[in-house]
């Protein structure tokens, strides 16, 4: 593959990266401005047209007034709140939609003027592949709040987040890989060493953000919202009361808020242990830089979840503490490549 390309298409798998990062920025507003039950079909086509005059804005009206969350949460909202809460759903979805525009016309290009290779080809359709099944799976969440009880299920919120971030680590990490030769290789380095450390730091930040979607899906953060005591203890009494035992580390609002304060304060001394650890070792500059990065991602992440739950879950906190889960991952994914792509000492 020819320089010219590598660029072209490590630019655009970064492009589709920051598409849904935006994506997930927009989803964390229709979550927290409670706009996610607005519209309840799903037409992959058709749906892309918005309702164009105000007899089809009160029939999509009409549509959402079935439902549990207009009759036991939202009766008698007006026409005009429900075409905000409508807007972000409907943005939400159109980006999606965006998205798969701007992978398949792209694809198309390189496909037809011969410049895929065969193993670059099959990560590209297993994007695509992810990409529809987001898309399924975000319907398949959405029906679950489509019922007696009008809240999404939290299992599947997780469900659909984690899977948003898993296309963006895979489609990050497939662009490094295209432009590997733009990284220098490290000298004098043992990567053994710093990789299996860094790997269980990677299975935390997942499993903090599987227990944020939790944390978010339940609503726990609108409760207790002290810090650093929770309820006035370090570790507070009634954590376990649910029957079975296991049932309260998923479905608990008390226990899961509890054990996402604690992976937070986990992450907060393993990141800046690995990053002195580090100092052990002959890095390249962008490994360095990125590491650095990493601890100060993880610095303000902490500092905007404490914020987001004094402060009672502003839209805008919520949003940002959001993002900061992205980018903390994306930063993660990018320092492993780093640590991949060269060879031992």
């Amino acid at each position: 593959m020819d320089p010219k390309t590598k660029k072209q298409i490590t630019t655009w798998l970064i492009s589709a990266c920051l598409l849904i990062f935006l994506m997930v920025i927009i989803g964390g507003v229709t979550r927290l401005t409670r706009s996610g039950l607005s519209m309840v079909e799903w037409h992959p086509i058709s749906g892309a047209i918005p309702p164009m005059n105000d007899s089809a804005w009160e029939t999509e009206f009409e549509k959402y007034q079935q439902y549990p969350e207009y009759q036991k949460l939202n009766h008698g909202m007006t026409l005009s709140q429900f075409k905000f809460i409508f807007f972000w759903e409907y943005v939400h979805r159109l980006i999606g939609r965006l998205l798969g525009i701007f992978f398949i016309i792209p694809f198309a290009y390189f496909l037809i003027k011969k410049k895929l290779n065969p193993p670059l080809m099959k990560k590209l359709l297993f994007m695509f592949v992810l990409g529809g099944l987001q898309g399924l799976y975000g319907w398949y969440m959405v029906k679950s709040g489509l019922v007696d009880n009008p809240h999404v299920s939290h299992y599947r919120l997780a469900g659909h987040l984690i899977l948003a971030f898993g296309l963006m680590a895979y489609i990050l990490w497939t662009a490094l890989t295209v432009n590997k030769e733009g990284f220098a290789p490290s000298t004098a380095y043992n990567k053994e060493k710093l990789q299996p450390v860094f790997n269980w730091i990677i299975a935390v930040i997942i499993l903090q953000i599987i227990y944020g979607a939790f944390t978010a899906g339940l609503k726990a953060g609108y409760g207790w919202n002290t810090f650093p005591k929770m309820a006035g203890e370090w570790v507070p009494r009634g954590l376990l009361p649910l029957s079975p035992i296991w049932k309260n580390f998923v479905e608990h609002t008390f226990t899961v808020q509890f054990i996402h304060r604690l992976l937070g304060w986990v992450l907060t001394m393993l990141i800046p242990g690995f990053w002195r650890y580090c100092k052990g070792f002959q890095l390249t500059p962008q490994q360095v830089k990125a590491i650095d990065w990493l601890l100060w991602t993880i610095l303000i992440q902490f500092g905007l979840g404490v914020l987001t739950l004094i402060m009672m879950v502003p839209v805008w906190l919520g949003v940002l503490h959001q993002a900061g889960a992205v980018i903390l991952l994306m930063t993660a994914v990018y320092i492993r490549f780093l640590l991949n792509s060269v060879e031992s000492a």
